[in-house]
């Protein structure tokens, strides 16, 4: 079977850590770069605290933890594009997605598991 012959995208990554206070959320980006260097095709998914990380204008850590903006910029050149974002989590923030760093998908808490089933693997960190 071809890869474009299948509905399914290769791997979605659930981001539900805040960029500081952990590595998880570094750790879950390191990842979907990896897979997307390797050809798998990558959604991310922003649940949580995960949400935090698209905020604009966030600096190092307590820990002199990088903020994540950086990485985040790399998306694109890995060819990941598809990235979501629960969308109960930005109401709760108060945000909306056109204030976020990145051209997000916001996803309603019914529709999640539909992504999730359209993904041959799910990671979470």
């Amino acid at each position: 079977m071809h890869e474009h012959d299948d509905p399914h995208r290769d791997l979605l990554v659930i981001l539900r850590h805040a960029p500081h206070g952990s590595s998880w959320l570094k750790e879950g980006l390191d990842a979907a770069l990896v897979a997307a260097a390797f050809g798998q095709s990558v959604s991310l998914l922003f649940m949580g605290e995960g949400v935090t990380a698209l905020m604009p204008g966030q600096g190092p850590g307590p820990l002199e933890q990088k903020g994540t903006a950086a990485t985040l910029a790399m998306l694109e050149m890995y060819d990941i594009e598809t990235l979501l974002v629960d969308a109960e989590t930005l109401s709760a923030l108060g945000l909306s997605a056109d204030e976020l760093m990145l051209d997000v998908t916001p996803v309603p808490a019914a529709a999640i598991s539909e992504a999730l089933s359209a993904h041959r693997l799910v990671l979470t960190f």
